[in-house]
Protein backbone atom coordinates (compact mmCIF):
# COMPACT_ATOMS: atom_id res chain seq x y z
CA UNK A 1 0.00 0.00 0.00
CA UNK A 2 1.23 3.54 -0.68
CA UNK A 3 2.08 5.40 1.93
CA UNK A 4 0.93 9.01 2.42
CA UNK A 5 3.94 11.21 1.58
CA UNK A 6 3.83 14.65 4.28
CA UNK A 7 5.72 16.93 1.58
CA UNK A 8 3.12 16.36 -1.30
CA UNK A 9 0.42 17.02 1.87
CA UNK A 10 -1.61 13.86 0.79
CA UNK A 11 -4.76 13.26 2.90
CA UNK A 12 -6.47 9.91 0.77
CA UNK A 13 -9.99 10.62 0.96
CA UNK A 14 -11.55 7.01 1.54
CA UNK A 15 -15.43 7.91 3.01
CA UNK A 16 -17.36 6.15 0.07
CA UNK A 17 -20.69 8.12 1.39
CA UNK A 18 -18.94 11.37 1.04
CA UNK A 19 -17.75 10.05 -2.68
CA UNK A 20 -21.67 8.96 -3.27
CA UNK A 21 -22.52 12.78 -2.23
CA UNK A 22 -20.06 14.27 -3.78
CA UNK A 23 -20.59 12.17 -7.07
CA UNK A 24 -24.05 12.64 -6.97
CA UNK A 25 -23.56 16.58 -7.00
CA UNK A 26 -21.58 16.22 -9.43
CA UNK A 27 -24.19 14.47 -12.29
CA UNK A 28 -22.09 13.85 -14.69
CA UNK A 29 -23.05 12.81 -18.29
CA UNK A 30 -20.45 10.60 -20.00
CA UNK A 31 -18.91 13.29 -22.21
CA UNK A 32 -18.36 15.61 -19.77
CA UNK A 33 -14.89 16.53 -20.02
CA UNK A 34 -13.47 16.59 -16.73
CA UNK A 35 -10.15 17.05 -14.68
CA UNK A 36 -9.03 15.66 -11.35
CA UNK A 37 -6.64 17.34 -9.74
CA UNK A 38 -4.66 14.71 -7.14
CA UNK A 39 -6.36 11.53 -7.85
CA UNK A 40 -4.01 10.05 -5.28
CA UNK A 41 -4.92 6.09 -4.18
CA UNK A 42 -7.65 6.49 -7.41
CA UNK A 43 -11.04 6.55 -4.96
CA UNK A 44 -12.59 9.47 -6.71
CA UNK A 45 -10.90 8.67 -9.94
CA UNK A 46 -12.72 4.98 -10.42
CA UNK A 47 -16.11 6.75 -9.83
CA UNK A 48 -15.00 9.35 -12.50
CA UNK A 49 -13.75 6.79 -14.94
CA UNK A 50 -17.05 4.38 -15.04
CA UNK A 51 -19.36 7.27 -15.85
CA UNK A 52 -17.00 9.05 -17.76
CA UNK A 53 -16.05 8.21 -21.38
CA UNK A 54 -11.97 9.89 -20.85
CA UNK A 55 -11.06 11.64 -18.20
CA UNK A 56 -7.56 13.70 -17.56
CA UNK A 57 -5.78 13.83 -14.34
CA UNK A 58 -2.80 15.94 -12.43
CA UNK A 59 -0.78 13.60 -9.93
CA UNK A 60 2.66 14.60 -8.73
CA UNK A 61 2.91 11.63 -6.93
CA UNK A 62 5.34 9.55 -9.42
CA UNK A 63 4.80 6.69 -7.23
CA UNK A 64 0.93 6.49 -7.93
CA UNK A 65 1.30 7.74 -11.68
CA UNK A 66 1.68 4.36 -13.40
CA UNK A 67 -0.64 2.41 -10.56
CA UNK A 68 -3.24 4.70 -12.08
CA UNK A 69 -2.13 4.30 -15.83
CA UNK A 70 -2.10 0.77 -14.92
CA UNK A 71 -5.55 0.32 -13.26
CA UNK A 72 -7.54 2.69 -15.95
CA UNK A 73 -7.75 2.31 -19.35
CA UNK A 74 -9.77 5.78 -19.76
CA UNK A 75 -7.44 7.72 -17.78
CA UNK A 76 -4.68 10.11 -19.04
CA UNK A 77 -2.35 11.17 -16.04
CA UNK A 78 -0.43 14.00 -16.25
CA UNK A 79 2.56 13.85 -14.43
CA UNK A 80 2.93 17.47 -13.40
CA UNK A 81 3.25 19.60 -9.87
CA UNK A 82 0.09 21.30 -10.35
CA UNK A 83 1.30 24.70 -9.88
CA UNK A 84 3.89 24.19 -12.44
CA UNK A 85 1.14 22.90 -14.87
CA UNK A 86 0.53 25.72 -18.02
CA UNK A 87 -3.24 25.65 -17.26
CA UNK A 88 -3.98 27.95 -20.43
CA UNK A 89 -2.81 25.41 -22.73
CA UNK A 90 -4.71 23.08 -20.85
CA UNK A 91 -7.75 24.43 -20.69
CA UNK A 92 -8.08 25.69 -24.05
CA UNK A 93 -8.20 22.21 -25.48
CA UNK A 94 -11.82 22.11 -25.57
CA UNK A 95 -13.06 18.93 -26.72
CA UNK A 96 -15.53 18.42 -29.31
CA UNK A 97 -18.55 16.24 -28.21
CA UNK A 98 -20.75 14.35 -31.21
CA UNK A 99 -24.08 13.94 -31.39
CA UNK A 100 -23.84 10.55 -28.57
CA UNK A 101 -23.91 13.15 -26.13
CA UNK A 102 -26.72 14.28 -27.06
CA UNK A 103 -25.49 17.84 -28.55
CA UNK A 104 -24.34 18.96 -32.06
CA UNK A 105 -20.95 18.32 -33.39
CA UNK A 106 -19.10 21.60 -33.11
CA UNK A 107 -20.59 22.26 -29.32
CA UNK A 108 -17.89 23.72 -26.92
CA UNK A 109 -17.83 21.36 -24.00
CA UNK A 110 -16.42 23.31 -21.17
CA UNK A 111 -14.04 21.71 -18.52
CA UNK A 112 -15.10 20.45 -15.36
CA UNK A 113 -12.37 20.14 -12.38
CA UNK A 114 -12.57 18.04 -8.97
CA UNK A 115 -10.30 17.77 -6.64
CA UNK A 116 -9.04 17.04 -3.07
CA UNK A 117 -6.63 19.71 -3.10
CA UNK A 118 -4.00 19.58 -0.38
CA UNK A 119 -4.13 22.09 1.87
CA UNK A 120 -1.10 24.15 1.28
CA UNK A 121 -1.42 25.03 -2.34
CA UNK A 122 -5.38 25.40 -2.27
CA UNK A 123 -5.00 29.81 -2.47
CA UNK A 124 -2.38 29.68 -5.16
CA UNK A 125 -4.12 26.66 -7.40
CA UNK A 126 -7.29 28.54 -7.01
CA UNK A 127 -5.67 32.15 -8.41
CA UNK A 128 -3.89 29.82 -11.48
CA UNK A 129 -7.33 28.52 -12.14
CA UNK A 130 -9.68 31.24 -12.17
CA UNK A 131 -7.46 32.99 -14.46
CA UNK A 132 -8.80 30.51 -17.25
CA UNK A 133 -12.48 31.14 -15.91
CA UNK A 134 -13.80 31.31 -19.24
CA UNK A 135 -12.53 27.99 -19.94
CA UNK A 136 -14.49 26.45 -16.88
CA UNK A 137 -17.81 25.15 -16.48
CA UNK A 138 -17.46 24.19 -13.08
CA UNK A 139 -14.97 23.45 -10.20
CA UNK A 140 -16.09 20.94 -7.13
CA UNK A 141 -13.36 21.05 -4.35
CA UNK A 142 -12.10 19.73 -1.74
CA UNK A 143 -10.95 22.14 0.63
CA UNK A 144 -9.56 23.44 4.28
CA UNK A 145 -13.30 24.55 5.91
CA UNK A 146 -11.21 27.42 6.99
CA UNK A 147 -11.18 28.24 3.01
CA UNK A 148 -14.07 27.46 2.23
CA UNK A 149 -15.86 30.05 4.45
CA UNK A 150 -12.95 32.27 3.36
CA UNK A 151 -14.37 31.66 -0.47
CA UNK A 152 -18.01 31.96 0.59
CA UNK A 153 -17.56 34.92 3.01
CA UNK A 154 -19.32 38.28 2.86
CA UNK A 155 -18.25 41.65 3.89
CA UNK A 156 -18.05 42.62 7.61
CA UNK A 157 -16.83 39.45 9.03
CA UNK A 158 -13.80 38.63 9.58
CA UNK A 159 -13.15 36.06 6.64
CA UNK A 160 -13.84 38.87 4.22
CA UNK A 161 -10.78 39.52 2.34
CA UNK A 162 -8.66 39.38 -0.71
CA UNK A 163 -9.52 35.38 -1.34
CA UNK A 164 -13.07 35.43 -1.32
CA UNK A 165 -13.43 39.02 -3.50
CA UNK A 166 -10.77 37.82 -6.24
CA UNK A 167 -13.03 34.40 -6.51
CA UNK A 168 -16.38 35.71 -6.10
CA UNK A 169 -15.48 37.98 -9.00
CA UNK A 170 -15.11 35.80 -11.80
CA UNK A 171 -17.38 32.54 -9.78
CA UNK A 172 -20.51 31.90 -7.73
CA UNK A 173 -19.72 30.21 -4.62
CA UNK A 174 -21.86 27.34 -3.03
CA UNK A 175 -20.25 25.71 -0.02
CA UNK A 176 -22.00 21.73 -0.50
CA UNK A 177 -20.98 19.88 2.66
CA UNK A 178 -18.43 19.46 5.76
CA UNK A 179 -16.31 16.39 5.84
CA UNK A 180 -15.02 15.01 9.21
CA UNK A 181 -10.75 14.07 9.14
CA UNK A 182 -11.80 10.40 10.15
CA UNK A 183 -12.92 10.50 6.18
CA UNK A 184 -9.40 10.38 4.93
CA UNK A 185 -6.19 8.39 5.61
CA UNK A 186 -4.35 9.77 7.42
CA UNK A 187 -6.82 12.20 9.08
CA UNK A 188 -5.47 15.69 8.98
CA UNK A 189 -5.72 18.04 11.79
CA UNK A 190 -8.21 20.30 10.13
CA UNK A 191 -12.06 20.14 9.13
CA UNK A 192 -12.62 19.69 5.31
CA UNK A 193 -15.08 21.11 2.99
CA UNK A 194 -16.80 20.47 -0.61
CA UNK A 195 -17.86 23.78 -2.39
CA UNK A 196 -18.53 24.25 -6.12
CA UNK A 197 -16.99 27.20 -8.03
CA UNK A 198 -19.25 28.34 -10.90
CA UNK A 199 -17.53 30.97 -13.49
CA UNK A 200 -20.04 34.05 -14.57
CA UNK A 201 -20.08 37.15 -16.14
CA UNK A 202 -20.47 39.87 -14.02
CA UNK A 203 -22.34 42.91 -14.93
CA UNK A 204 -20.46 45.11 -12.95
CA UNK A 205 -16.30 44.58 -14.45
CA UNK A 206 -13.17 46.15 -13.20
CA UNK A 207 -12.92 48.90 -15.77
CA UNK A 208 -8.47 47.69 -15.63
CA UNK A 209 -7.92 43.96 -13.68
CA UNK A 210 -4.43 44.49 -12.78
CA UNK A 211 -5.53 47.85 -10.77
CA UNK A 212 -8.44 45.98 -9.17
CA UNK A 213 -5.88 43.29 -8.05
CA UNK A 214 -3.55 45.33 -6.93
CA UNK A 215 -5.92 48.02 -4.64
CA UNK A 216 -7.62 44.46 -2.86
CA UNK A 217 -4.45 43.19 -2.25
CA UNK A 218 -2.90 46.34 -0.90
CA UNK A 219 -5.67 47.10 1.32
CA UNK A 220 -6.16 43.40 2.90
CA UNK A 221 -1.83 43.42 3.38
CA UNK A 222 -2.74 45.88 5.90
CA UNK A 223 -6.14 45.00 6.60
CA UNK A 224 -6.14 46.53 10.02
CA UNK A 225 -5.18 49.85 8.49
CA UNK A 226 -8.12 52.03 6.86
CA UNK A 227 -8.40 52.33 3.43
CA UNK A 228 -6.81 56.11 3.80
CA UNK A 229 -3.65 54.33 5.15
CA UNK A 230 -3.58 51.56 3.14
CA UNK A 231 -4.02 53.78 0.03
CA UNK A 232 -1.27 55.89 0.87
CA UNK A 233 1.19 54.07 -1.21
CA UNK A 234 -0.93 54.58 -4.46
CA UNK A 235 -2.25 57.60 -3.86
CA UNK A 236 -1.04 61.14 -2.85
CA UNK A 237 -2.28 63.53 -0.22
CA UNK A 238 -4.48 65.85 -2.57
CA UNK A 239 -6.37 62.50 -4.39
CA UNK A 240 -6.99 60.84 -1.09
CA UNK A 241 -8.53 63.86 0.00
CA UNK A 242 -10.50 64.48 -3.07
CA UNK A 243 -11.87 60.37 -2.97
CA UNK A 244 -15.66 60.06 -3.18
CA UNK A 245 -15.51 57.50 -1.26
CA UNK A 246 -15.59 57.07 3.24
CA UNK A 247 -11.94 56.18 3.04
CA UNK A 248 -11.89 56.39 7.17
CA UNK A 249 -13.55 52.54 6.97
CA UNK A 250 -11.17 49.35 6.96
CA UNK A 251 -11.42 46.97 3.77
CA UNK A 252 -13.39 44.41 5.10
CA UNK A 253 -16.32 46.93 5.26
CA UNK A 254 -16.63 46.97 1.56
CA UNK A 255 -18.65 45.15 -0.65
CA UNK A 256 -17.26 43.38 -3.60
CA UNK A 257 -19.04 45.92 -5.98
CA UNK A 258 -17.83 48.94 -3.70
CA UNK A 259 -14.15 47.67 -4.45
CA UNK A 260 -14.73 47.41 -8.04
CA UNK A 261 -16.41 51.06 -7.94
CA UNK A 262 -12.99 51.99 -5.81
CA UNK A 263 -10.47 50.23 -8.23
CA UNK A 264 -12.39 51.98 -11.22
CA UNK A 265 -11.87 55.48 -9.83
CA UNK A 266 -7.92 54.80 -8.64
CA UNK A 267 -7.47 53.27 -12.31
CA UNK A 268 -9.23 56.18 -13.48
CA UNK A 269 -7.03 59.07 -12.06
CA UNK A 270 -3.87 57.59 -14.74
CA UNK A 271 -5.98 58.99 -17.63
Amino acid sequence: MHQARKRFGQHFLHDESVLSRLTERLALNTGDQVLEIGPGRGALTEILCSELNELTAIEIDRDLVPLLRARFSNLTVIEADVLKVDFKALLSEVAVRGTDTGTEIGSRNKWRIVGNLPYNISTPLLDLLIAQAANIRDMHFMLQKEVVNRLSAEPGGKSWGRLGIMIQYHCKISPLFDVPPESFTPPPKVDSAIVRLEPYTRELIADNYAVFKQVVRLVFTQRRKTLRNALKTLLDSEQIAQSPFDLTVRPERLSLDEFIHLANWVNGLGD
